[in-house]
């Protein structure tokens, strides 16, 4: 395909380029608003309470409730219109095979160089031993002491033996923190605590082989959609479609212009994006404040060098094997990233990742169709960064108190790796999932869950920054495929004429 940087493509002049750049300063001019609009409502929480949760429920509806909502709404259709599109655009079978195999290397490859990163930062830096973890950990000693006076006076028996923990006084604790946690952070915590027994055969034959053979249309109509279920059954619908050869052509040609119109609704919620970011990071902001980073501050540094090192990476890939410089991408698909980063979900940000990578980035459509919908199911490489570092972080803080007998060694550090790997491939593309798959990652190495609140604060802002690397990182990986496949593949075939119409009209 040669090298994409530098002299730009002729379908991003005029009006279009115009058009997407003054979107993408939109976006911007929102995120800004946003911003200072946050930091002045947080101001008047405490002396406005009822005018402060007024303002916050509207912020709330215009933005995650309706804007993030309306795109949700389009991510099932788009993601079946799309592969059976892209499946059906290939000349053959071998090429299906080519451009899978291809995708799933690549996606595994990114995110096991994500958490090795991750696992470098966190035990180079070791922010859990700085002096804002200290501190955390000597307060946790002090109610540690309380507990076992508690128990000891409820129970009559002694809390520890021989300096160790009984297991009564851990089953004690553990129902203990659980209330705690229970009533003062609602359902994040009941989130993780469903997933605390689930093994990682549960979770493989809970969340990817049952979704997968869903009925297609329970998993079309599911809430969020069992996004597993759709390609599988998409794929088989346009394998299918290739077999039955010319007789098929009517459902071919359906699917192709039902992607097309899914598109153009993905362009009109585009329209309302730069308002909605600004109700979205006013929200954020004025529920959280600057005082989130007063103990988590060396941790939030951490994940963010590391996801920027990552960032680096796939830049570099995007270079050596994409053929497409950074400025090129981001031009591209900044307006994806700035969704992403946003919204706090790949899969919401899906319809706009596919319009950029497209129609801005110029990959094949029948690549884009086909490795962008996986991406955004499997392809979690900031959320698998995030979780090592996490529960490396919650280890150096609390590892070596009664009711956390771990400390970090090479066998520890390896079980987080593989862990955060496989669990990242399970992680929904919703906001929030890392919690759960991070319960995975911690019951592996036995770390009590109940200490994961404890990163809850930061948790929201972090996951914008995660969101945005897997987003670019899909994003990538449909021009790395592109370009790999393009070297062996014959020419895109024309759409069909309905549809090629309709994109001379637009």
């Amino acid at each position: 395909m040669g090298e994409r940087d530098g002299k730009g493509d002729k379908g991003d002049k005029g009006g279009g380029k115009k058009k997407g750049g003054k979107l993408h300063n939109l976006i911007f001019v929102g995120m800004g608003i946003g911003m200072v609009a946050g930091i002045a409502l947080h101001s008047v929480e405490s002396s406005s309470p009822n005018l402060f949760g007024h303002i916050v429920w509207w912020l709330d509806l215009l933005g995650p409730t309706l804007f993030i909502g309306a795109l949700k709404m389009i991510i099932a259709p788009l993601i079946f219109a799309s592969i059976v599109a892209g499946v059906t655009s290939l000349p053959n079978m071998r090429e299906l095979g080519s451009i899978g195999y291809k995708t799933i290397l690549y996606y595994l490859g990114t995110t096991t160089v994500a958490v090795s990163i991750g696992l470098v930062f966190v035990l180079g830096l070791a922010p859990g031993t700085k002096a804002a973890s200290l501190e955390v950990r000597e307060q946790r000693v002090a109610q540690l002491t309380e507990l076992r006076a508690e128990y000891a006076k409820e129970t009559g028996k002694d809390a520890l033996e021989s300096a160790a923990a009984t297991p009564t006084y851990l089953q004690w604790l553990a129902n203990k923190e659980g209330q705690r946690q229970g009533g003062g952070h609602g359902h994040q915590w009941k989130t993780i605590s469903g997933a605390k027994e689930r093994t990682a055969g549960d979770m493989f034959r809970d969340d990817i082989v049952k979704p997968i053979l869903m009925n297609p249309f329970a998993a079309l109509s599911a809430n969020p959609p069992n996004a597993l279920g759709i390609i599988f059954f998409a794929l088989l619908l346009g394998i299918a479609c290739m077999v039955v050869g010319d007789r098929a052509g009517p459902v071919i040609r359906g699917f192709h212009a039902f992607n097309e119109v899914i598109m153009q609704i993905t362009r009109w919620l585009m329209s309302l994006s730069p308002f909605a970011i600004a109700c979205i990071i006013a929200g954020l902001v004025a529920k959280n404040g600057p005082g989130i980073f007063k103990s988590l501050g060396w941790y939030v540094v951490t994940v963010i060098l590391a996801i920027l090192a990552h960032v680096v990476f796939l830049l570099i890939v995007a270079k050596v094997v994409g053929k497409l410089g950074p400025w090129r991408l981001w031009q591209g698909i900044r307006e994806a990233w700035l969704i992403a980063f946003s919204t706090r979900s790949s899969a919401a940000t899906l319809p706009v990742t596919m319009r950029c990578v497209i129609e801005k980035l110029k990959v094949r459509p029948r690549v884009a169709n086909f490795t962008l919908p996986l991406g955004a199911t499997m392809n979690m490489d900031g959320t698998a960064l995030y979780e090592g570092i996490a529960v490396i972080f919650l280890i150096q803080i609390y590892g070596g108190l009664d009711d956390v007998s771990i400390t970090m060694t090479m066998m520890t550090t390896l079980i987080i790796f593989i862990t955060a790997v496989l669990a990242s491939v399970g992680a929904a593309a919703v906001p929030d999932a890392g919690l759960v798959t991070m319960v995975l990652v911690a019951s592996a190495v036995h770390f009590p869950i109940y200490y994961i609140p404890f990163i809850f604060a930061v948790d929201a802002f972090l996951d914008m920054f995660r969101t945005s690397t897997n987003v670019l990182g899909d994003s990538i990986g449909a021009v790395v495929v592109d370009q790999l496949v393009g070297k062996e593949a014959p020419p895109e075939p024309e759409p069909p004429i309905e549809v090629a119409e309709e994109q001379e009209a637009a």
